[in-house]
């Protein structure tokens, strides 16, 4: 039997809070980590009816990549949903530890997840992000490689849509380049539209990112860069990661006999409705 202190402190030889960006707040959200660790859920979110899922199948600690508590509570009032949830967590002695931006810069972390779901070769950091405190590796935040494909900015973009299994995407490209072969792309999971320009400067042909807000998207339009934004959801990739990631370390470590459970429901808060 192991402490949730103990996973974390194997955790972060993999993926450093110093990775983080200042204004994250990564690592320990609620609860007491020091307690044994009986079962452990990975999910992208903890919502209030991920709580409730926690609950009900007596998960002891929750590892998340968005934080819970991004902005602090400035009261405790549980008439407020947030607070509620905080109150609940600690009712049923649920430790939540959460890893963002460090889990995005990390070696062998959601960009590179995402990479790999995407089918890209020969990937590089997208925005040099220094060197691992752990392991001296050079690190960065997204990821830029080779698609071994032959599509245009639809065909890619649809590709998208059925890799991700997501309902409905947005698609960012020039007109004069609806005929383009996409060859080189640029990932980065979550809100990534401040770095559109570094990957026109890596020659990329398409960028897969979420959040896009309206007049980025016409500077990325003039920049000739088609993108692809699927929303910032298809970071639930890294509720099966996580989970490989922990059973990979159960196995390499005697005693580590909890059980690892996956988040079943979504958060994703965006509903798309189409015309017949």
């Amino acid at each position: 039997m192991i402490s949730g202190t103990e996973l974390i402190q194997r955790f972060e030889q993999f993926a450093s809070p110093q990775l983080a960006e200042k204004w994250d707040h990564v690592g320990l959200q609620v609860g007491n980590p020091d307690r044994p660790l009986h079962r452990l859920m990975t999910t992208l979110d903890v919502r209030p009816e991920t709580v409730a899922e926690a609950v009900d199948k007596q998960v002891d600690f929750i590892f998340a990549h968005h934080p819970v508590m991004f902005h602090p509570a400035k009261d405790l009032d549980t008439r407020n949903p947030q607070n509620a949830m905080y109150a609940e967590l600690l009712a049923h002695g649920i430790t939540v530890y959460a890893a963002h931006t460090n889990l995005d810069t990390a070696n062998g972390g959601m960009n590179d997840w995402l990479a790999t779901q995407l089918g890209l070769t020969n990937c590089e950091p997208l925005l040099a992000a220094g060197n691992d405190p752990v392991s001296g590796a050079p690190v960065g935040m997204g990821r830029i490689g080779t698609f071994n494909g032959a599509l245009t900015p639809r065909q890619f973009a649809e590709f998208c849509q059925r890799l991700f299994g997501v309902a409905g995407l947005r698609l960012i490209t020039n007109p004069v380049d609806q005929q383009r072969t996409i060859h080189r792309v640029a990932v980065l999971g979550g809100a990534g539209q401040d770095f559109y320009k570094q990957a026109v400067e890596k020659g990329a042909d398409a960028y897969v990112t979420g959040d896009v807000s309206y007049h980025f998207a016409h500077d990325m339009i003039a920049n000739h860069l088609t993108v692809v934004d699927p929303g910032h959801h298809i970071e639930a990739i890294c509720e099966h990661q996580l989970a490989l990631l922990f059973a990979k370390w159960q196995d390499e470590n005697s005693g580590w006999d909890f059980e690892i459970i996956e988040n079943q429901l979504n958060t994703d808060p965006f509903t798309f409705i189409t015309q017949d």
